[in-house]
């Protein structure tokens, strides 16, 4: 039987099509934000710092050189907690500007970005918890060479493929919604290097950010050196929480 939500502006009971829906449709929501619109400088400064000290975390991530298991381990646990809460604050508070900034992409695009923060809400509710960071974490250890390119840095540390949870605890929405987030991980996280999927996933949350402190339309994304997208298969950093939702 599936899950019924009641609708927080008029109160209908409603289906869930997406994990975090809180509104039974789009004149709801958009009257619902229209009675509970805050101060808008105060809520663009927040935003901005999240976002900023979102980047600034992701930042020494990616350029982090390590050979000490658990302090690498803390840095990406960290990276996780802030970008899957960004990820979260837009979704809840700026749903029409996220949404309209998945839509600037190509469908083959959308669902990479999505199944990357999909698999990234796997991470977060179970690394630590029901399993072990070494459970999702395979470390590489490159050459001492200062030179090398990237193989010693927690950047080039790979995301494990991992069995199939034992999710008999939850409720069968509950299981399917984990499910859902376990297949995004094998499909999106699992034998690919973890600045991938930090690089991808920072660089699309700043941009929906910048609409959602705009209120304009999305920009295109910047690309890296030599024309590469930052949304793709990038080794490079970006540069730069409102709530602490779990969803």
């Amino acid at each position: 039987m599936s899950e019924t939500r009641k609708c927080e502006q008029c109160g209908a009971w409603f289906a869930p099509r997406r994990e975090h829906a809180r509104f039974c449709s789009a004149r709801c929501r958009v009257a619902w934000n229209r009675q509970h619109v805050g101060d808008p400088p105060a809520e663009a400064g927040a935003l901005g710092w999240t976002i900023s000290a979102m980047g600034d975390t992701v930042d020494r991530l990616l350029r982090a050189r390590t050979s000490d298991q658990p302090h690498g381990f803390a840095a990406i646990s960290e990276a996780v907690w802030w970008v899957t809460m960004v990820d979260a604050t837009l979704v809840r508070y700026h749903p029409d500007v996220y949404d309209a900034t998945l839509a600037s992409h190509g469908r083959a695009e959308r669902q990479v970005i999505e199944g990357t923060f999909g698999g990234l809400r796997f991470v977060r509710n179970w690394m630590g918890y029901h399993l072990d960071h070494s459970d999702f974490i395979q470390p590489r250890r490159g050459p001492l060479d200062p030179a090398d390119r990237g193989e010693g840095t927690i950047a080039a540390w790979i995301w494990r493929s991992l069995p199939e949870p034992v999710l008999a605890a939850l409720s069968a929405r509950g299981q399917e919604w984990e499910m859902t987030r376990y297949r995004e991980y094998q499909a999106r996280l699992a034998d690919t290097p973890i600045g991938e999927t930090f690089g991808r996933a920072a660089a699309f949350l700043r941009l929906a950010s910048d609409g959602s402190l705009s209120h304009g339309q999305p920009q295109p994304l910047a690309t890296a050196a030599g024309g590469q997208l930052l949304i793709g298969r990038a080794e490079a950093a970006p540069s730069s929480m409102v709530s602490a939702i779990r969803l």
